[in-house]
This record gives C-alpha cells, structure tokens and sequence, in this order.
C-alpha cells in the first residue's frame, strides 16, 4: 500500500485528503511539530515505508544519493491556496501513483 509523509511547507490537508483517498498520510507536525529536521523526516519515512511529499530540494538531492531511502514526490509549484493545491494534486494522483509502482525514486511534479 502506498503511503505518503507531508513535509512542513505542505499543508496538514494534503495529508489528510490523501488518506481519505486510501492512501495513509501523515504530515510532520503528527510526529514531529515544527521543528522537525530533514533527517527526522527522512527516518520516519522509513519506518513507515512512505514516500516524502515536499517541496524541499534538499530531499530530491538526498534521494539521489540514497538508493535505500524512502522516494520523494518534489513539488515544483509556487504558493497557492489550499483548495488550489488539492485539485491539482488530486489531477497528478494517478501519474504519481503509477510512478511509485515502477519503482522510480524521485518523482518531480510543478
């Protein structure tokens, strides 16, 4: 099952939305509040067996690096509302979702 891990500059919904979806989601402040650093991140996301939504280069970069990290769906897309953000995600689901399943590890969408 796939499962997904919000980082900080994504809002709580996303995460939310994605396991009203079926996908269990969790975003950092469930585990971590706001200051949760990129190596926390990173390890939760390996223990759950989750790929990172976010839109921090940093863990694009650290994925490339790492094949036995967790995959990271890098957002590449400006500041918008929360509603804006969800509908296109929502759009793009399907093309993420079949990127995981062929194993590709960084996965960039914007």
């Amino acid at each position: 099952m796939t499962r997904f891990l919000i980082d900080a500059q994504l809002p709580p919904a996303l995460a939310r939305w994605l396991t009203e979806q079926g996908y269990p989601s969790q975003h950092v402040v469930d585990f971590g509040g706001d200051g949760t650093t990129d190596d926390e991140v990173w390890a939760q996301a390996l223990r759950l067996g989750a790929a990172i939504v976010s839109k921090d280069e940093d863990f694009a970069l650290r994925a490339m690096r790492d094949a036995g990290g967790p995959p990271v769906v890098w957002v590449r897309v400006g500041n918008t509302r929360r509603a804006a953000l969800l509908t296109w995600f929502a759009a793009l689901l399907p093309s993420i979702l079949t990127a995981l399943d062929r194993g590709e590890r960084i996965i960039e969408i914007g």
